[in-house]
């Protein structure tokens, strides 16, 4: 038989709850300027974005953002996704909702690297109502570059690194 002393839902013999360890809430991030981004994208929100409370459905943001920076390795030519050798797989990913989006808005996607490492990079994309100064939401997801065949990670090619430094923002 475990002592009530043991678990950690145990109450003391004179049925005071006992003392149960609690995590420290991490500060909320705040909305973040435009002039925290380094790169821009437009996003055409569809009807079928929106969910039943009239606005964008959560998940629907975690595509924007993957859309945002895979449209943008493309364009500058470092990005192959039928063929390249090398892939980026998430490990990590994450939002923070300030303001809702709803169809038929436009959205602006912006984009930063904050962490740029041997074989991963942190990206992270601030989504903005069309004309609007801060962000209604930003995220990140962290990518860990490797090898299409054997899924081993490998360095971030010279010619990606290049156009991830121009998004690399201090601190």
């Amino acid at each position: 038989m475990t002592s009530a002393a043991s678990t950690p839902h145990a109450t003391r013999s004179d049925t005071t709850p006992a003392a149960v360890p609690t995590a420290t809430a991490a500060a909320r991030p705040a909305p973040q300027p435009r002039s925290a981004y380094r790169a821009f994208r437009p996003i055409t929100t569809r009807w079928a974005d929106n969910d039943v409370y009239g606005h964008v459905n959560n998940v629907v943001y975690y595509s924007w953002f993957d859309t945002a920076v895979n449209a943008h390795l493309i364009e500058q030519g470092v990005l192959d996704i039928h063929a390249g050798g090398t892939i980026g797989l998430v490990i990590e990913t994450q939002c923070n909702y300030f303001a809702p989006l709803a169809f038929p808005q436009t959205v602006e996607a912006g984009i930063r690297v904050a962490k740029l490492g041997s074989s991963s990079v942190r990206y992270e994309v601030g989504l903005f109502a069309q004309g609007e100064p801060m962000t209604a939401a930003a995220g990140h997801f962290i990518h860990v570059y490797v090898d299409r065949e054997t899924r081993r990670p490998v360095p971030v090619p010279d010619a990606l690194r290049q156009v991830l430094q121009a998004l690399v923002v201090a601190g």
